[in-house]
């Protein structure tokens, strides 16, 4: 049986992956330790939002703020609402994912991850804006003018044109998803905000299927 493929299918300005952060830690650990040599983990940035400069308009506001609301009430999850009076909120999240592509170029997506979503959700800063990615970039130990060049090149948003295509392609229903390739065929996954064993459950029963399926 061929490895296995976990797709995890995010957007690092999606507040619902935010709240799933600490579940898909949690479970990005126990793969490793149960099927290290049988799966291997592939992040795709989906591309919740296209390039714009425009202001959000306020009834965007207001769903994304009772959306963050929402998910504290149910995970827990913090935010810091000075962003909606700190920043000019922008619907735009491809520039995160461009920056999320630069920084796994030299093996620091996680870590840019984390900045992204720190810097937005606990610090009120608008990852919107290069110049805050820029400052992230920085943080993880990224050359700023390097970064800066990299995010505008051709060969970052040929990629990212790519995982927008993979990610629409997939059997997914939104961001987060999670969804295992095996043998040829794409398996989405339950996901449990709050318990890592439920995908972990799901994962170890598909694998075996398969197994015996090979038998």
């Amino acid at each position: 049986m061929s490895k296995a493929i976990l797709y995890y299918v995010y957007d690092p300005m999606c507040s619902w992956c935010w709240g799933y952060q600490v579940t898909w830690d949690k479970l990005h650990v126990l793969l490793n330790q149960q099927f290290a040599t049988q799966l291997h983990v592939q992040y795709v940035v989906g591309g919740l939002a296209p390039d714009s400069d425009v202001t959000m308009t306020e009834e965007m506001q207001r769903f994304l703020q009772e959306t963050w609301s929402s998910i504290h009430a149910q995970l827990g999850t913090p935010f810091n609402v000075d962003f909606w009076t700190n920043c000019q909120p922008k619907r735009s999240t491809y520039p995160a994912c461009r920056a999320i592509l630069v920084a796994r170029q030299q093996g620091l997506e996680k870590q840019m991850l984390q900045a992204i979503q720190q810097g937005y959700y606990l610090q009120a800063k608008n990852p919107s804006e290069l110049a805050t990615l820029t400052e992230f970039a920085t943080q993880i130990g990224l050359e700023a003018d390097t970064f800066q060049s990299s995010i505008k090149s051709e060969l970052i948003e040929k990629q990212l044109q790519h995982e927008i295509s993979m990610a629409r392609q997939l059997p997914i229903q939104g961001f987060p998803s999670l969804v295992l390739h095996i043998n040829g065929q794409d398996h989405a996954l339950e996901l449990d905000y709050l318990q890592a064993e439920t995908s972990l459950q799901q994962i170890q029963s598909i694998i075996n299927a398969e197994k015996m399926h090979l038998i």
